[in-house]
């Protein structure tokens, strides 16, 4: 396994060079200590580099790197305020035009999951691909029963070179955690862990058939902000999936909007709704909101719908998360720092030891300046910045549960300040949290989750005599016994064996790596000198498990 992220990681490395872009990579703190070994493969001394502009060679690498890299950049993408002009355009391109796989294998596909081709299975399937994405592509379709639908099919061999980057994320990540000083805090192993749940399970289109129909039902009574295609269920299967087919303008497409009129402050704000109406009513949010995935419907151009598609990335937050988020989205609104503060506290995002009155301030000082500004005043970056700081000065660990919340608040963010630069973000999600809030602790709320846990309850209350007499039985005959879970202090003293063993084998590797670097420096003889180089970088590479 380890042979296999090294070969991976030169692979990365030749990527890089071949784009022009190994400078702008160590150009980072993070490389800035590997400067040296960056360049010991041949592949970098021998490697012609591809011209042509940055931006366009930043996405061409991130195409040719894969799936993960391609959603990096979907992301990234969304962010104008903190991009250059030239890259945001051309990552934008990886939302939905990354070059497509051949039709011949699409059509294998489907011919192996239905057991039939495509002929037979609809009236009409469509060669030309609709859209490209880093995991599937799409083809329209007309079924026999006269329904136009879009069928998706995921990439041939995707999964293998998921898996493969997500050994080379979790080397990194370990490295991170073990040689920076904010690893801990950080967590880079389980914020990895996450990140893998969420895009494998976005590679079984049962699952995002099961998203889209959820997510539908959901906004049955909310159908003026926010419309979900039906999905087909007699067709899907892991790896295709046949939905509605639906119409509407991509909404990055300003000009168009514009030529038809649209509301662009209704749509601004209806996007705003839409998302704390996810978050906090339904609990379940659409969490990869890329321009790409977002058309609006303009068949009243002054009351504009959204329509999504792409379902395979949902967000849940467990209760307690939920209820904190939304206390701090609350006093945030009413300014009450104090409050946001000791919240850090009570859900243990900041040591319990966080002194309230200096946390305090330093999100008031933060907080205070983006207040009633819309969003083209306000510099995120800036911004980000300053909350970064904040988090490391008080030991502000990462929390992996809400990476998938944050990423869509950015993008959502991000949408906002494409659609409408005068959208007040924060004066707009006011009224809908207050609302949420009033509804969430009203008698009727609390009547309800009574009732839904009144099974529960009772069964609880009716097997609690049985339960407390086993108990005093067995005090009285002194035979009770308290188990104890020993496996977290077998684990800890297996990470202890294991840290001494990686500690020594890097020791061993770094002797030989500096061995063979200091034989190239002196030019005595060269072959040697790239063996023993290699071979300490190898040495160092597999000891990091």
């Amino acid at each position: 396994m380890r042979l296999r992220v090294a070969a991976r990681l030169l692979q990365i490395q030749r990527v890089l060079v071949r784009h022009g872009l190994d400078e702008i990579i160590l150009a980072t703190h993070l490389f800035r200590p590997l400067r040296f070994a960056f360049y010991l493969s041949p592949a970098t001394w021998f490697e012609r580099r591809k011209g042509g502009p940055r931006a366009e060679r930043i996405r061409l690498a991130l195409e040719e790197l894969g799936p993960i890299f391609v959603k990096f950049g979907q992301a990234l993408s969304t962010r104008r305020d903190l991009l250059p002009a030239d890259i945001a355009d051309e990552l934008a391109k990886l939302q939905d035009r990354v070059p497509p796989f051949p039709v011949d294998e699409a059509r294998a596909i489907i011919a192996a999951t239905y057991g039939k081709p495509a002929e037979e299975v609809f009236e009409r399937f469509d060669d030309q691909p609709l859209a490209a994405a880093s995991i599937a592509q799409v083809h329209t379709a007309k079924l026999r029963s006269g329904e136009e639908v879009v069928v998706k099919v995921v990439r041939p061999g995707v999964r293998e070179k998921i898996e493969r980057d997500l050994e080379v994320m979790y080397v990194l990540a370990q490295l991170a955690r073990d040689y920076s000083k904010e690893g801990h805090r950080l967590r880079p192993l389980e914020v990895v862990a996450e990140y893998e749940r969420t895009i494998i399970d976005e590679l079984d289109l049962m699952r995002e058939a099961g998203n889209a129909a959820q997510l539908r039902r959901n906004f049955v009574d909310f159908a003026e902000l926010l419309y979900v295609p039906q999905v087909y269920w007699d067709y899907c299967r892991s790896d295709v999936m046949v939905m509605e087919r639906i119409h509407g303008v991509l909404v990055n497409d300003m000009a168009e909007l514009r030529r038809r009129n649209v509301n662009i402050q209704v749509l601004a704000e209806n996007g705003v709704e839409i998302f704390f109406t996810q978050v906090f009513r339904h609990n379940f949010f659409h969490a990869d909101m890329h321009p790409g995935n977002i058309f609006v419907q303009t068949d009243n151009p002054e009351r504009p719908v959204y329509a999504a598609v792409d379902f395979g990335i949902v967000g849940t937050l467990d209760a307690r998360d939920q209820h904190y988020l939304a206390e701090n989205f609350l006093a945030f609104f009413d300014r009450d720092y104090n409050r946001v503060a000791r919240l850090h506290v009570d859900s243990g995002w900041v040591p319990p030891e966080t002194r309230v009155d200096e946390l305090e301030g330093a999100v008031r000082t933060v907080c205070e300046p983006i207040f009633n500004k819309p969003l083209s005043e306000i510099s995120f970056a800036q911004v980000l910045m300053r909350l970064f700081e904040t988090a490391r000065r008080f030991d502000m660990r990462v929390q992996p549960q809400l990476l998938l919340l944050q990423k869509t608040l950015l993008q959502i963010e991000g949408l906002g300040r494409q659609l409408y630069p005068q959208l007040d973000l924060w004066k707009t999600a006011q009224p809908i949290m207050q609302e949420w809030a009033a509804d969430r602790f009203s008698g009727r709320s609390f009547a309800e989750q009574f009732r839904r846990q009144l099974p529960d309850i009772n069964e609880a209350v009716r097997t609690l005599p049985q339960v407390l007499h086993q108990f005093v039985q067995k005090a009285s005959e002194g035979t009770l016994r308290i188990r104890m879970d020993h496996a977290p202090y077998e684990d800890l003293r297996r990470e202890i064996r294991d840290s001494a063993r990686r500690r020594d084998q890097t020791i061993v590797g770094a002797a030989v790596l500096v061995s063979g670097i200091l034989w190239l420096a002196l030019r005595v003889d060269w072959v040697p000198g790239l063996v023993l180089t290699g071979a300490g970088l190898l040495t160092v590479l597999l000891a990091r498990r």
